[in-house]
């Protein structure tokens, strides 16, 4: 019979694996080397005859066709936060 601590650890691995898998689904990886791009760096955008590809500033140079747009990778706050101004007395 499995100890109370063995169980709690298979939960918390159970919960930290599910966290990882959410944090994952929400990032564009580059659909050459399946790295994530970095916050400022350059991705440039492929159509593909599945869906358009993400590829990352590094990998760009192994494609021979012009990519259909290139983007700035955004902080993920970027459109969310509030901008403080001075009000006039």
């Amino acid at each position: 019979m499995a100890s109370v601590a063995e169980d709690f650890e298979r939960l918390e691995r159970h919960l930290f694996s599910r966290s990882l898998d959410e944090l994952e689904a929400d990032r564009s990886n580059c659909a050459d080397c399946g790295r994530t791009p970095l916050t400022g760096e350059h991705v440039h955008l492929y159509e593909s005859s599945r869906a358009t590809e993400v590829v990352c500033e590094l990998c760009r140079q192994l494609r021979r066709e012009p990519p259909v747009a290139s983007e700035i990778v955004r902080h993920c706050e970027h459109g969310q936060t509030v901008r403080l101004t001075a009000r006039a007395l």
